[in-house]
């Protein structure tokens, strides 16, 4: 008989959240409420989990932009710009984390290769266990996976994101009442 694919997908979820660390998150928390706006990128599925975390950001009353949208103003110093992506690599995530050190401004990532690029610009890495195809030669991954591709990171990205977002809550006095009149009403 063959398992439950939505319980392997659990199972998985279960075996590798212990192994991010709660520091790092908090780390994160801490980033995102010291910065004047937050900025926040990633591409394909890691991007819309980033792109989800930008969202609550803005219920929280911050001020957040996702890289992209053509309302997304220039970073500048006091502001954070953070990253989430698996190999660390990704030529346009790079591009943006390089323009933002210039500007001045703090970056934050969220990888499976705290080693890689971003990583090394990062004043803030929560680092993630993950199987991706994208991995540098003589890199290996730190999970073991059943899912396609970079499933299991973009997964534990977006819980990476929920338990970022209940910590900003405890800082910053928020509640789920208070956050929900932010909440859009042109639906």
């Amino acid at each position: 008989m063959e398992k439950d694919s939505l319980q392997v997908i659990i199972n998985e979820l279960d075996t590798y959240s212990p192994k991010v660390s709660a520091g790092q998150i908090n780390d994160l928390a801490g980033a995102c409420a010291a910065a004047n706006r937050v900025f926040i990128a990633g591409a394909g599925r890691s991007g819309f989990a980033a792109r989800g975390f930008s969202n609550r950001l803005m219920h929280l009353g911050m001020t957040a932009y996702f890289v992209g949208d053509s309302t997304t103003p220039s970073i500048q110093a006091g502001d954070l710009l953070v990253i989430g992506s698996g190999s660390g690599t990704t030529d346009s995530l790079v591009a943006n984390a390089r323009k933002a050190k210039k500007a001045g401004a703090k970056i934050a990532t969220i990888t499976i290769f705290p080693e890689a690029e971003i990583g090394s610009m990062a004043d803030v890495v929560v680092k993630i266990p993950g199987a991706t195809p994208k991995k540098s030669e003589g890199e290996a991954d730190s999970a073991v996976s059943v899912q396609p591709m970079g499933s299991l990171f973009e997964q534990l990205s977006w819980l990476v994101y929920d338990s970022t977002i209940l910590n900003l809550m405890k800082i910053t006095g928020e509640t789920s009442d208070t956050m929900y009149p932010r909440h859009a009403n042109l639906e």
